[in-house]
């Protein structure tokens, strides 16, 4: 068990099976992201961080720490300021409705910052 299965565990989010699927969909989408908390909350990365965990009670919250930056068309991204977006999810099923578009943006910072 890693920090970041322990943080899971500890934190018993109402949407923890949507948040895990999450988890899974982010560390698959590319080989090369890594997992670790940092700002007291799960974060990937790959030549910088990529998102964290937001935790909100009712939905499931991935904050882009430079997602107005990552390059194509991400529609699912949201926000308008400088640098941060986000990509929310309110359950298992929207979160499948939307993996492709998580995966999307996890590979174009990859293929990005390689």
């Amino acid at each position: 068990m890693n920090a970041v299965d322990e943080w899971l565990d500890a934190k018993a989010h109402p949407l923890d099976a949507t948040m895990r699927r999450a988890r899974e969909v982010i560390l698959g989408a590319d080989s090369r992201v890594t997992e670790s908390i940092k700002w007291q909350t799960p974060t990937f990365a790959f030549k910088g961080n990529i998102a964290s965990f937001n935790p909100s009670k009712n939905l499931v919250s991935i904050m882009f720490h430079r997602g107005a930056e990552i390059p194509g068309d991400h529609p699912r991204l949201e926000g308008d300021g400088k640098l941060v977006r986000t990509m929310r999810f309110h359950d298992l099923a929207e979160l499948e409705a939307g993996e492709a578009d998580l995966v999307a943006v996890v590979k174009a910072w990859c293929d990005w910052k390689a």
